[in-house]
């Protein structure tokens, strides 16, 4: 008798949800609409928020094209799914969902998104998706997998997107991926990869954006993505990479876009990075160099955005870092806590940049035009202990004749001096910063001159270095003892003209006085017939 009653039961839900679903469908689908649930027979849509539902509901429209039961408690998936063969789009994310038997949707030919991330999935097979003929989204993200087996999601012929990051996926098998031919979009990362997967990449041919990030790679192997001919987008961000090579992007000459954030790179891989021509966005902070050398995004002339933040150990940022990328529009290196020096030039030779962000860095000042403001439209130079004086004037001014245009500012704080702590940089004057000459012109004049006058004091300070002994006997003779004078060149007189150039040379090295001088001795013998006096008749 029990065993009879126990037969009965399902024959009569079963007949009790044929009865539901005879009903006239306008009101059907309002009149069985599940507590918690919002539903629309006229757009074919049902929406389940956070509820209470632990089992897929069964007295649903059977029309339904799109039904999403997010945030409950449904933990498998049964033969309720055959009722809903016109579903479009299915969300059963953040579900307690840990099996999925074989042939599940065998009924949802016309399915296209499938949405089964942040569940408990343990395993997969190649029959689990079996009937999914028109689905071009998978959604795995959050469970709990941890391999991919042999031809696994070969029934997914029109796929396109597939998405099983946040797994514990930690071996793919080199066939996983057969059947893919037009998958465009791969997530692995934050999974338990080793080693790239490159011998499942094979099937990929239109593979375009590829996510490996937060895996433990420690290095690319060579061609690793060689069959990747049209990736465009490579995430390696948190890969754990402590180094590339020369071979580690061949074949990648279309890629447009490379996360490398988050590694443990020591230097920038400029010659690394050197055939990916035509590369337009970079990512490159958390990483462990210490600076951004001349040139060292060499080879990269088509580069328009480049992000470094977050790098602990850099300080500096050398002249001509960025001067093989004149078509740069982005520049973001914020947060970086050590980078106290930018050097001038530096930021020159960017007529095309239109965002420059500085913010949350160790900056005290900034040399005088250090960046061109020709289409700047963002700047960010928030967060730095900016030292307000008069060598932060520049800014000041290009700040305040920029205040009225359209470009976004985000104001300039001055962390010193104490009397200006908290004070907005462009709302200060000239004198508040310390600058008795607020023109550069002038301020270039007065250098000049301070300059010349520096040049000429040191150019006389040599002259009379130079000349002390004769400046010494030109004091004692004009200004000393008379007759002293007056005996010295009475004794001077007793020798031949040779003999007082030899013991009397010229400390200057100016001919002129001795020439003058010899002159009025044999001027005075001639005309006045002066005898010499001898040393001993004095």
């Amino acid at each position: 008798m029990q065993t009879k009653i126990t037969q009965i039961i399902p024959t009569a839900l079963v007949l009790l949800a044929v009865t539901c679903f005879l009903l006239p469908i306008g009101r059907a689908g309002l009149a069985n609409c599940p507590l918690g649930c919002q539903c629309d027979d006229d757009t074919l849509v049902v929406t389940c928020g956070e509820g209470h539902l632990d089992v897929l509901p069964i007295v649903l429209n059977p029309s339904l094209q799109r039904l999403v039961i997010k945030n409950n408690k449904i933990k498998t998936i049964d033969s309720s799914m055959q009722f809903y063969a016109e579903l479009t789009f299915l969300d059963l994310s953040y579900n307690h969902l840990f099996n999925m038997p074989p042939r599940t949707f065998a009924y949802q030919k016309k399915l296209t998104e499938l949405h089964l991330n942040h569940n408990k999935v343990g395993s997969i097979s190649n029959k689990t998706f079996l009937g999914l003929e028109s689905l071009a989204i998978l959604n795995l993200r959050g469970n709990f997998l941890d391999e991919l087996s042999e031809g696994v999601f070969s029934g997914l012929k029109k796929l396109e997107e597939l998405n099983l990051g946040q797994n514990r996926i930690s071996r793919i098998d080199p066939k996983a991926f057969e059947g893919l031919a037009n998958l465009r979009v791969l997530y692995l990362d934050d999974n338990t990869l080793s080693a790239v997967p490159s011998a499942a990449f094979g099937p990929l041919i239109s593979l375009a954006e590829l996510y490996l990030g937060i895996n433990s790679f420690t290095n690319i192997p060579m061609n690793a993505f060689t069959n990747l001919s049209k990736l465009t987008h490579l995430d390696l961000k948190g890969a754990a990479l402590s180094n590339v090579t020369g071979e580690s992007f061949s074949g990648l000459e279309g890629l447009r876009t490379l996360d490398l954030s988050d590694n443990r790179l020591s230097r920038i891989p400029t010659l690394e990075l050197m055939p990916l021509s035509r590369l337009e966005e970079l990512a490159l902070g958390q990483n462990d160099f210490d600076s951004i050398p001349m040139a060292a995004f060499a080879g990269m002339s088509n580069l328009r955005k480049l992000d470094i933040s977050g790098s602990l150990k850099l300080n500096r940022i050398e002249s001509g870092a960025f001067s093989a990328n004149a078509n740069l529009e982005e520049i973001i290196i914020a947060s970086n806590k050590a980078l106290v020096e930018i050097h001038d030039g530096a930021l020159g030779g960017l007529p095309h940049l239109k965002r420059l962000v500085l913010k949350d860095n160790a900056l005290t000042t900034l040399s005088d035009g250090l960046f061109s403001w020709n289409e700047l439209v963002d700047l960010d130079l928030s967060e730095n202990p900016i030292v307000c004086d008069c060598r932060i004037l520049w800014l000041r001014n290009l700040l305040v004749n920029k205040s009225n245009s359209s470009q976004n500012q985000i104001p300039v704080i001055c962390a010193s001096p104490d009397r200006l702590r908290e004070q907005v940089l462009q709302a200060l004057s000239p004198d508040l910063l310390g600058c008795t000459h607020a023109d550069p012109r002038q301020q270039a004049i007065i250098g000049g001159v301070l300059v010349a006058a520096a040049a000429i004091v040191t150019a006389l300070a040599l002259v009379i270095y130079k000349c002390r002994r004769r400046i010494r006997e030109l004091v004692k003779g004009g200004w000393g003892n008379s007759a002293i004078g007056r005996k010295e060149r009475e004794y001077q007189k007793t020798f031949s003209e040779e003999d007082y150039m030899g013991r009397h040379p010229n400390p200057c090295g100016v001919s002129v006085h001795t020439t003058t001088l010899n002159n009025y001795q044999i001027n005075n013998h001639h005309s006045h017939g002066i005898r010499h006096i001898p040393v001993t008749e004095l």
